[in-house]
């Protein structure tokens, strides 16, 4: 089992090409984001970056880590997720 008490949020993605769904929850189940996200770098990290600042550590988590994938990663792992 892993240990998620350090995970201040948990960030699903749905991916799309052109627009993914972004769904955030905190370690008590109260949702905080739940918005259509477009599937650019800048919008990307402009998200994570905010969810880092007001809530600390945030785990993405997509549902396709390869190919479209691979941009939400990378910026989620610039931004400190």
């Amino acid at each position: 089992m892993v240990d998620t008490t350090a995970i201040d949020l948990f960030l699903g993605l749905d991916l799309g090409k052109e627009f993914h769904h972004a769904h955030g929850r905190t370690g008590d189940g109260r949702t905080v984001h739940d918005k259509r996200l477009p599937n650019t770098e800048p919008k990307l990290l402009e998200l994570f970056t905010k969810l880092v600042a007001k809530f600390g550590t945030v785990l993405v988590v997509v549902d396709q880590v390869a190919n479209i994938g691979a941009l939400p990663l990378t910026v989620a792992r610039a931004a400190g997720c």
